[in-house]
């Protein structure tokens, strides 16, 4: 039985250890690198040939987004696991498009976690239990099925509701958001609802962190 070839991407030396211990230990896996920085991934990807990468959340930046895009790119077949204890939707956006195929919570099962692996080598798309069934869950797999064009271009959001998340990112209050814009604030109240609906988003904090980190791209 051919073993599903890993490489593991965590800057916690122990749960780095653990999660190796935890993959060698089963029949049909096997953990061929495992180190705590980006810095190496395409190099190790080139000699190795994993089938899957496994990633943490917690090394999210640019530079880690440019290496999963790059990773992706220069291996298609290769598929890459986000791993995180809670995930944000930013986290899933940016990675989708950095061209992710799963995501598994550092809080999950070992079965689960396990069964997460083996969908997403088998070419399943995966996404944390907490999104499933969500509308964001439903962007999400669409633009997973797309496979391509940016992420942020499947929520649709009008003219009047773009504005008022440049707006808010600006850091303007309600009241005045309805002066710039001359409406009333009942009105920016309303689009604000809105927005937080469509994005998936709980505050306006996250609404300016969702509006700056589009612009980065």
């Amino acid at each position: 039985m051919r073993k599903i070839r890993i490489l593991l991407i965590e800057d916690n030396r122990i749960l780095r250890e653990g999660i190796t211990a935890i993959i060698n230990g089963q029949a049909a896996m096997k953990v061929v690198a495992a180190f705590g920085g980006a810095d190496n991934t395409l190099l190790q990807a080139r000699n190795l040939r994993p089938q899957v990468v496994l990633i943490d959340l917690g090394l999210r930046n640019q530079y880690g987004l440019r290496v999963v895009a790059s990773l992706t790119k220069e291996f298609p077949k290769v598929k890459v696991i986000g791993m995180g204890l809670i995930p944000s939707q930013l986290d899933i956006i940016e990675f989708v498009e950095a061209g992710a195929s799963g995501f598994i919570l550092k809080d999950a099962t070992i079965e689960d976690f396990l069964g997460t692996i083996r969908s997403v080598a088998n070419g399943t798309k995966v996404l944390p239990p907490p999104l499933t069934g969500s509308l964001f869950s439903h962007v999400i797999e669409h633009a997973l099925k797309k496979g391509k064009g940016k992420l942020t271009e499947a929520i649709r959001m009008t003219k009047r509701e773009r504005e008022i998340t440049v707006l808010i990112a600006e850091g303007l209050s309600n009241k005045e958001i309805a002066q710039r814009l001359s409406i009333a604030i009942y009105t920016v109240k309303s689009h604000v609802h809105n927005i937080l609906e469509k994005l998936a988003l709980h505050s306006r904090l996250q609404i300016a962190a969702y509006t700056h980190n589009e612009e980065t791209f």
